[in-house]
């Protein structure tokens, strides 16, 4: 988890196979600044360096406080990130 006087606490929560993958359905990390869901997926490397290929994955869907976000979407402190795999079937 990173650390800081001035970081702020983003909640992460992992679902599907992603979940599965990861072996972890939330994750709580602090940010300094506001990052984009790329950045931030990034800077989630960086602390998990295991995690890379699940979150590299260019058709994880993301949502920011319940709503789809797109990769350049910002997230900041307090906000609840959700990622999971794309939806398939019939």
């Amino acid at each position: 988890m990173a650390t800081g006087n001035d970081a702020e606490q983003v909640r992460l929560l992992f679902f599907g196979q992603l979940k599965e993958r990861l072996q972890c359905a939330s994750y709580t990390i602090a940010i300094k600044q506001p990052l984009s869901i790329e950045q931030l997926k990034a800077h989630l490397v960086s602390l998990q360096p295991s995690w890379q290929a699940a979150l590299n994955n260019d058709l994880l869907i993301a949502a920011v406080n319940q709503q789809i976000a797109q990769q350049q979407a910002i997230v900041k402190g307090g906000d609840e990130v959700a990622f999971f795999p794309p939806v398939t079937g019939g």
